[in-house]
């Protein structure tokens, strides 16, 4: 089989087991691969999104299997598969559904030195699910199932967490093939889940905390919990559990004396963005049941799903706890600074304007965090609700399987690129300058989207831990701020994306109800008083 009958037969089944999005890089050995995705682009089989750099593409990837759908990234071989890593890696520990189809020399090349050879199978080492290599002189029923094996244990069929998987293509010379057309494919069905019985849990002094989830994850914790759970809820933003009941500022109600009374903690998903969660699970008096993961190592059991029984005056008492502190937290985001806008009343206005968020890591996803959450759907986003089984709250998603700043703009066009509109992206300035070149779209589809960028000229979360102190004032501002003096409503015009800076909240509101295409706000916020105003949050009672 010639290379471009083998790029084709990939391209082909991939389409058949349900990929509707490839995200393509130029190359030479991945030609056939990338002339195979075109031809699928122009039947209207599926979405071709091309890019100049893997690292963005691969985050693009990403951000289209956040909303639940597997798109495929295609690379050339050599070092643009290796950056395709940082990828890899999120997609593994937030459990997100990812393909990589590398193209690669022959298997007989690597270890002679030829050009662009390199031992690319295995490069993702642990971080992948499963990965495999194809040959273009294997028989077509080879290429079929691997295939199609690689998209079901990337979905998670096999009954394990969704993730990243690999197919290394060794493609043989002559690359190119005129004329061949996209061969008819069969989905291969992976195997039906049966529904697991449910943990009965006392609802009285139980907590439940909600971690970062995927949306195959997001949807079965809804179903399985609805809206009414008679127990106090600590759900992260990107939780999808952040509706109904949850609480608004769970993670410093946590800071009180009910906390103490806590005896059991049952955990959804991945929690890892506050200390006062760390410290409820690390106790040794409180028994943890998880459904998702066990980041203090502190879990008892591990059950597939859960019921709550009981009622009494447990959960009100979190309420009004919740309600009193979230009542102070508002007080406190009203302060106005000479320096630039409070960073709580920025998070706030987006957490009101009811569209698709996508948060970035660091200061902004904590101050998203105690914005409340809008129970109003945006305009466009119904179908993307209805795809994950989410009624009435927003859709908040963002990076934390390793919580990094890097990809977070092309992860948030994926995920705009893949669903209805409109979107936002809250990043803070030095994610948005770490992933700047991925606004460099070009002719390719454009996203409804718009970036709110908060500007504190540097990471301003470092002056809110331990060596934000005065003992370390003499480094602080080289080593940990990095406060890098860019222009960036310059840097996104660079990139021929519509860009300006906002003054004000009145301004910032106003633009957000604006119809959009892709465009960059830019909103100077405060970091003189950064450790001060998070110093006053964490002492609320």
């Amino acid at each position: 089989m010639s290379a471009q009958e083998s790029a084709n037969q990939i391209v082909a089944q991939l389409i058949a087991q349900g990929v509707r999005h490839l995200v393509l890089c130029p190359g030479s050995r991945s030609a056939p691969l990338a002339l195979a995705a075109a031809q699928a682009e122009r039947l209207g089989l599926a979405k071709l999104h091309v890019r100049t750099d893997e690292r963005g593409a691969g985050f693009l990837a990403l951000g289209v299997g956040k909303t639940g759908e597997l798109a495929a990234v295609i690379t050339t071989s050599g070092t643009a598969v290796g950056n395709l890593l940082p990828a890899v890696m999120e997609a593994s520990h937030s459990r997100v559904p990812l393909l990589v189809v590398s193209a690669d020399r022959p298997a007989d090349w690597p270890g002679f030195g030829a050009n662009q050879t390199t031992c690319q199978q295995g490069i993702f080492g642990g971080f992948v699910r499963w990965s495999t290599e194809i040959d273009d002189r294997d028989g077509e029923r080879s290429w079929k199932a691997q295939v199609s094996r690689a998209c079901l244990i990337a979905a998670g069929a096999f009954g394990g967490a969704a993730g990243p998987v690999q197919l290394n293509v060794h493609l043989r010379e002559p690359l190119a093939e005129p004329g061949l057309g996209l061969p008819a494919a069969s989905k291969v069905i992976g195997p039906e889940h049966r529904r697991p019985e449910p943990a009965a849990i006392p609802s009285d002094k139980t907590v439940v905390i909600a971690g970062d989830a995927s949306d195959q994850e997001s949807a079965r914790y809804l179903e399985m919990l609805g809206k009414n759970w008679p127990v106090p809820v600590v759900a992260e933003p990107s939780s999808a559990l952040r509706c109904g009941q949850a609480l608004r500022c769970g993670r410093l109600v946590l800071n009180t004396e009910l906390a103490d009374e806590a005896q059991r903690v049952v955990v959804f998903g991945h929690p890892t963005l506050s200390r006062s969660v760390t410290r409820l699970l690390s106790r040794s008096h409180v028994e943890v049941i998880s459904l998702g993961s066990d980041p203090t190592r502190n879990a008892s059991r591990f059950v597939e799903a859960v019921e709550f029984a009981g009622g009494g005056t447990w959960l009100e008492r979190w309420q009004e706890a919740d309600k009193r502190i979230a009542a102070r937290v508002d007080e406190l985001a009203e302060l106005r600074f000479e320096t630039g806008l409070n960073p709580l009343a920025v998070a706030g206005v987006i957490a009101r304007c009811g569209q698709s968020v996508f948060v970035g890591n660091s200061n902004p996803i904590r101050d998203f965090d105690l914005a409340g959450f809008s129970e109003v759907v945006g305009p466009g986003t119904e179908a993307a609700l209805a795809s994950r089984s989410v009624r009435e709250h927003q859709i908040v998603r963002a990076n934390r399987g390793l919580a990094g700043i890097d990809g977070l703009v092309s992860t948030a066009v994926g995920i705009a690129l893949a669903e209805p509109g409109p979107h936002i992206a809250y990043l803070g300035d030095l994610s948005f300058l770490h992933d700047v070149n991925a606004l460099a779209i070009g002719t390719e589809q454009q996203p409804d989207l718009t970036f709110v960028v908060a500007d504190d000229s540097g990471g301003s979360i470092f002056s809110t831990l331990e060596y934000g102190g005065p003992e370390y004032a003499q480094d602080f501002e080289r080593v940990f701020a990095t406060d890098r003096r860019a222009d960036l409503v310059q840097a996104a015009r660079a990139m021929g994306v519509e860009a300006e800076r906002v003054e004000n909240l009145e301004t910032l509101t106003l633009k957000l109800n604006q119809p959009g295409g892709m465009r960059v706000l830019v909103v100077g916020v405060d970091r003189e008083h950064r450790s001060e105003l998070n110093a006053a949050l964490e002492a609320l009672r």
